[in-house]
């Protein structure tokens, strides 16, 4: 937790000290390259035979949460970016690790070219948002607070099996 603080404070501070013209959205960016970067680690870390893990019958497996995070990609960055064509269904399509991880790092590119195409001024335009209206940017940081959310639940199931979740390696080297 500590390293992901620091990581938001650096990533902010960067943006506010940059000489980008959109530091709204690369201050955004940067949030979401670590949420980005802390599933992506732990699609390597968990090995195969955990994918279809899952503590109670009431919860998704491990498998399916990627999968889950993946459809997410689409849907909150479709939504920013009205793609109407987004939608993957990577959860009830994609099976396998391999299916998954390639479904996942397809959904992160589909938003980091969401990102890409964004300006301050576009990042702030109200659009149509789960029967509402949100700004662009709001609907990107939604998609964060999303994809940390699930990675906190790996970060469960990862713990119930003796795996250190990756924000919390650096803190695990050093005690």
């Amino acid at each position: 937790m500590k390293l992901a603080a620091a990581l938001l404070l650096c990533s902010t501070l960067l943006a506010g000290q940059s000489t980008s013209k959109n530091p709204l959205v690369d201050t955004s960016r940067g949030i979401y390259a670590v949420a980005k970067n802390d599933i992506l680690k732990s699609a390597e870390k968990i090995p195969d035979n955990l994918w279809s893990y899952q503590p109670t019958p009431q919860v998704r497996t491990i498998g399916q949460l990627f999968a889950h995070v993946a459809d997410g990609q689409y849907e909150f960055c479709g939504s920013a970016a009205q793609d109407k064509n987004a939608a993957k269904d990577v959860e009830k399509t994609a099976k396998t690790k391999e299916e998954i991880i390639a479904a996942v790092k397809t959904a992160f590119a589909y938003c980091d070219a969401t990102y890409a195409k964004m300006t301050d001024a576009s990042a702030a335009e109200v659009v149509p948002f789960f029967g509402r209206q949100s700004t662009r940017l709001g609907i990107m940081d939604f998609n964060i607070a999303h994809t940390m959310e699930h990675y906190g639940n790996l970060v469960t199931y990862m713990r119930l099996k003796n795996i250190v979740p990756p924000s919390s390696e650096t803190q695990s080297a050093g005690q």
